[in-house]
Order: structure tokens, then sequence, then C-alpha cells
């Protein structure tokens, strides 16, 4: 499966109305510790006795499971259902199972929650990830409780007392929202050059950019130059193509993005997704992570506070390059020991046998998933599937693929030295990074 930047894109439409819920055990609040990768927000749920890691998307209805990563979890009550959702196609196929015991953190628990399987293995999003990613799950984890979130400390805190959630947000702005079909949508303006036009979108956690507006449904819209034609993402029914560029202001209640990036879906792309009415695009999650936000879906409202983030430029991956990870391998490393001295005559390496001493490691394996056409990373004849073997000197088995992907979006003008292997031959290849879509008044 192809990710661009580590985007998810995961609209589902299942016409269940699903009665399972989360509740808190006895406690006021409980905190769930989360990893944030490139935007996006994993954490751990434990289904049936089994540890697994979702996606927290607020950008899908149901919990569904796509990968397993070879452990056993026992699902009870199959049923073989439909899928449809962003992209080319119209369906997929997949199982729906009931009654299953999801329980996330100490005391958040779900003694009944439907899960939605996913059997197509393009679904795995894992080696775009950089970890095992087992599933997604979204409305059900808010629906019932204020869930705060804080980027910052990577934890989320779930509320069962009123009191303490107010007390807690006292210094928070303020939005209203609108919980339809299982999402929250909210009003925002965008200014594309120097007009704000009010806009409905929803508030998407499971899309790692800042922006997608949908040009079929805004009136007389005009992509702003420069912008380029790009792999936006991979949705249920294929990959998503379209435009990337920048406007020129993002509002958000009393909030101000300065050229934010933002992606544009072609029709064909969206052409089967059942929009909900007035809809015009998606805030993401390079938005979002510059807050400290709390979610409060039985009041629709949501709460925002700037966090160190706030003022983080909007990065592009200026290779043009997309990564992902092929699983792991054993790597053998010479032994760190001890420098030459009288105690240690040999050298600080130790000699078995005449052999030097190693450790053996596993290992990322990285290779570039896909090439924009005309970007530095193509110039310089990158090509898909090229495995990596060092950047600017340093091992890619050393590195991770988060990264990697923040050398792409580090300073333009900087160089890059890949050295790839390509069918067995070694080769150095050189580009220096090019940000395609700046900003032009």
């Amino acid at each position: 499966m192809k990710l661009k930047c580590f985007l998810w894109i995961f609209f589902i439409s299942i016409f269940i109305n699903a009665q399972d819920s989360f509740e808190l055990q006895d406690t006021k609040k409980t905190v769930i510790p989360f990893k944030l990768i490139s935007n996006l927000i994993f954490i751990p749920v434990n289904v049936n006795g089994v540890q697994l890691t979702f996606l927290l998307d607020t950008g899908v209805a149901e919990t569904s499971i796509f990968s397993l990563e070879n452990q056993e979890l026992k699902l009870p009550n199959l049923e073989k259902i439909r899928f449809s959702g962003l992209g080319g196609a119209t369906s997929i196929d997949g199982f729906r199972s009931d009654n299953n015991i999801a329980r996330i953190g100490k005391d958040y628990v779900n003694y009944s929650l439907t899960i939605f399987i996913i059997v197509d293995q393009d679904f795995n999003i894992s080696s775009h990830v950089g970890i095992p990613v087992n599933g997604i799950i979204g409305y059900h984890f808010f629906k019932n409780h204020p869930v705060m979130i804080d980027y910052a400390s990577k934890k989320i805190t779930v509320y069962n007392d009123e009191t303490l959630f107010r007390k807690k947000i006292k210094k928070f702005d303020e939005l209203d929202i609108s919980v339809e079909r299982s999402k929250p949508y909210i009003f925002a303006d965008v200014e594309m050059t120097n007009e704000r036009k009010s806009s409905k979108l929803l508030i998407d956690l499971g899309n790692s950019d800042p922006i997608w507006l949908f040009p079929t449904l805004i009136k007389n819209f005009v992509y702003n130059r420069p912008n380029i034609d790009d792999f936006l993402g991979r949705g249920f029914n294929g990959d998503v193509y379209g435009k990337r560029s920048r406007i020129h202001n993002f509002y958000l209640g009393n909030f101000k993005f300065e050229k934010p990036l933002t992606a544009m879906p072609d029709e064909f792309s969206i052409q089967h997704v059942n929009m909900v009415e007035g809809r015009k695009g998606s805030i993401g999650g390079d938005i979002m992570r510059r807050f400290t936000i709390a979610f409060d879906y039985p009041h629709q409202k949501i709460y925002l506070k700037k966090n160190g983030n706030y003022d983080d430029p909007f990065h592009f991956n200026m290779s043009g390059l997309d990564f992902k990870q092929d699983g792991l391998e054993w790597t053998k490393d010479v032994v760190n020991l001890p420098a030459k001295n009288k105690d240690n005559p040999s050298g600080g390496v130790e000699v078995i046998n005449n052999s030097l001493q190693y450790n053996f490691v596993l290992k990322p394996i990285f290779s570039i998933a896909g090439v924009r056409k005309d970007s530095p990373g193509a110039k310089a004849g990158l090509q898909k599937d090229d495995k990596l073997i060092s950047i600017n000197g340093k091992k890619t088995a050393d590195m991770t693929l988060q990264k990697i992907m923040e050398l792409m979006k580090s300073d333009e003008g900087r160089t890059i030295h890949m050295v790839i292997d390509r069918k067995n031959k070694q080769m150095t290849l050189s580009f220096t990074l090019e940000d395609p879509i700046p900003y032009q008044e």
C-alpha cells in the first residue's frame, strides 16, 4: 500500500448503527499514552486479550482491523460485508464481528465492540508508518466522554468527571462542532488569495496533511499557483490523486495559519464518497498537532489551546520520493569494547579464534515506494523499489522511517547524497531539496 507522507485516508460507508461503546470503570479519568508519527496518533488497544496498535481517526465511524502481524486473534460472529469509500472503484470485501471485548489503557473498556475486518492486504499501512499497525478506531472512542489530546506530552486523557474536565479547559478556546454520521465537522475560513470564505470541514485526525479541499464542491474554485500533480494517499477503492499547493491563510476560530500546504483530490477520487451536506474538505493532523485539543462529542464542542508546535512552518517532502519499510533483517555489528590500554593490548576489539566479535541485531530495511515526476529525486535518477543503503553518510538501517521523512522536509537547498542498491548494484545519487510549491502573492 502506498501512502504520501504517511497520509492515511480512510472513508468508510457502512449502513449499520452499532450500539457498542467505551466506558470508564470507577474512575474520574484515565490517561492513555500514544505514539505520534508524521502527525498521526497510534494507541494500544487490547482486543479479546491480544495487544494491538490502532490509528486513532476522527474521520471514520467504525472500528476496523486490516492486519494482525502474525498474531492470533479470535473474532466471534463473523459476517461477510462490503466497504465503499474514497478511490476509483466502488467497494471491497470484508467481514463484521460483533461482541468483542476491547480495552484501551487500564480503565477504558468496551464489552460489545463491533469490528470490521478488511482482508485486502493493500490496506496494511505498517510498512509506510514504520511500526506494526493493526487497525483504526474512530467514533466509538470519542462518543460518550470528553477526550483531551496533548500532542506535546503524547498523552490522551478521557474524562468521566464533568467538573474536572471543565476545570481543565478553563483557558481553552471553545468552538462549535457538529457530529454528523459519527464524524466531527467545523466551520473554518479558507483564504485562497485575499478573500476569506467560511467552509465546512471534517476534522480528520487520520489525515496527516494540514488541509484538504474538494475543488468540485467549491463554486468557482481556482487552483493557486504554483501547484503540482501528486499522489495524495489511498482509500478503500484505490489510489487518490490530485494537486498540492499552498493557500494564503487558514483561520480556525481566533487562530491563523499562514501559507499552509493544501491537497486537492481530483473528481475521480471522490466520486463514490457519500458527503455530508455542505462539506468542502478536511482539517488534518498537521493543523491539529499545533494544539492541545479536547473533543466533547456529547455537547458538540471542541476546545483548543496553542502548544509549542503552533508556529512550526508547513514543511513539504521536497525530495519527491515516497519511502516504505520492507521488514527487518539481521545485521552484524562489531562489539564496541573499551579503548586500547595496558590492560587491553588488543586495541579495544576483542579477538576470538582470530575473528572479530560481533553482535547480531534486527534492523529495518527501507526502499523507495514511489517517485514524483520531475521531482529532485526523479531528476537524480532514483527509481521505485531502489533499496536504501545510506543517506548523507549515515546507514539507513540505523534510522527510522520518520527520521528519513524529516530529512526530506528539512531545509530547502540542502544536498542529499543517497547510496542505493538497484538489482544488486550499488549506486550513489545526489539531489538538492527544492520546494515545488512556494506560495506566490
